[in-house]
């Protein structure tokens, strides 16, 4: 019993010198980690890398210094880190194949990165998702939507379907309609709407603005409105310019569109 004793002593001496070790390891590391990133970040930074690249390059570190401090744990506890090599490289064929999602997102990712669809700040619709890029990881691509939801989806899914980038032109054009009533002097609306919609702030004067007759209903004639504008002034122009359609047609006397109905009853 008393051999046993001593055999239990020295072992949980050993294994709580090992444990302590280990801890210290991980947060040393975890530390010395955050601080190359955080390095590397500021270098890039520095040299004016573009931060769709500088935040991928850095997320790749990560990854590489993380491993590298997981197998020196192991080291502390006897792991012969030679050997878990080669085990590790043969774990990671298996995963490989039956994470076969994983890689094609991460060559999505590359290739992403290589060929520039869209770069961090730009505002998408990539994935089924719109909003503007928050980052281009490793396996996936982070967008926060226009209400303030931060969405992560596949690179593969992002790369593999139809990516919009509303923020690569100089301009993008905002889609409105306004409803004339039958009896209504077209020319007129149009050269109102037309001169108060090119005074709005940030719609541009090349191209101008565009007010025509786009279709006719019921009610009558239907006009397209077209400013165009900077993609970060979208929704300004948006709300001004249905708000001009509204304010400027009601202070001109435009009539409100109606609908009528002729019934014929036919004789007895």
């Amino acid at each position: 019993m008393e051999n046993f004793m001593n055999a239990a002593a020295q072992t949980a001496v050993s294994v709580g010198a090992k444990l302590l070790g280990a801890l210290a390891l991980w947060i040393v590391g975890r530390w010395a980690v955050g601080m190359v990133l955080s390095l590397a970040g500021k270098g890039l930074s520095v040299r004016h890398i573009d931060a769709t690249l500088s935040r991928y390059l850095v997320s790749a570190l990560g990854v590489v210094l993380n491993l590298l401090l997981f197998i020196a744990i192991l080291g502390v506890f006897g792991v012969e880190t030679t050997s878990f090599a080669a085990v590790f490289a043969a774990a990671g064929v298996a995963i490989g194949m039956a994470w076969s999602g994983m890689l094609s997102n991460f060559a999505a990712g590359v290739l992403m990165v290589v060929l520039r669809p869209f770069k961090t700040g730009d505002f998408v619709q990539a994935g089924g998702v719109t909003g503007t890029v928050e980052e281009i990881g490793l396996f996936v691509t982070t967008i926060n939507t226009p209400d303030n939801v931060r969405t992560f989806v596949g690179n593969s899914a992002v790369f593999g379907g139809t990516i919009q980038n509303y923020s690569a032109n100089p301009h993008r054009r905002v889609e409105l309609k306004a409803q004339l009533d039958s009896s209504a002097d077209v020319a007129k609306a149009i050269a109102i709407l037309r001169a108060a919609i090119t005074a709005i702030p940030n719609v541009t004067q090349t191209p101008a603005p565009e007010v025509d007759i786009l279709e006719f209903t019921l009610a009558g004639p239907v006009l397209s409105v077209r400013p165009y504008c900077h993609n970060d002034h979208y929704w300004q122009v948006y709300f001004e310019t249905n708000k001009a359609i509204r304010d400027e047609l009601g202070k001109a006397g435009f009539a409100a569109p109606e609908v009528h109905h002729r019934v014929h009853s036919a004789a007895n």
